[in-house]
């Protein structure tokens, strides 16, 4: 992970996080085969995710290295539903991670984990969770190689 630096997006980094979410849009939709990979998809999906992130007063996080961004991580925070005991509920999402595919393997996916694992001890809560995409078996290895273990399972049926 040599000369990379994860800090909070700004403004200037708009159409690096637009490219970015068209990626993951582009990755996730040769999977599940419904995803909007196009720019205006990409913008829309940018959008939502960012204002969930701040509406929790969340985290948008990138990786840059020698002014390129090379990954993304948004953080937000969220309530479970009153099923889960009290003590559980308050818990950090991950709700957005993406690492260029030329920068893969580099250890950014882990050190972006690493960032949001240290907000969510840093605002008190013991909890961070992240969805995945059923068979996204690179992401899945990474999460599972840092920690984290299968929770909830959504199924599909499609009509």
């Amino acid at each position: 992970m040599r000369g990379v630096t994860i800090r909070a997006a700004t403004g200037a980094d708009h159409d690096a996080l637009v490219e970015q979410f068209q990626g993951l849009n582009a990755v996730e939709d040769g999977i599940s085969h419904d995803r909007d990979s196009s720019r205006a998809g990409a913008e829309a999906s940018l959008a939502a995710s960012a204002r969930a992130v701040a509406d929790s007063g969340g985290h948008r996080l990138v990786a840059e290295r020698d002014g390129a961004v090379l990954g993304h991580l948004f953080l937000a925070f969220r309530t479970a539903a009153t099923y889960v005991r009290p003590e559980f509920r308050e818990h950090g999402y991950v709700s957005e991670l993406f690492v260029r595919e030329a920068a893969r393997g580099e250890g950014i996916g882990r050190a972006l984990l690493a960032e949001a694992e240290r907000l969510t001890r840093e605002r008190g809560l013991d909890r961070l969770m992240i969805g995945v995409l059923a068979g996204n078996d690179g992401a899945e290895a990474l999460y599972r190689r840092t920690g984290f273990a299968p929770y909830a399972l959504t199924l599909l049926k499609t009509l």
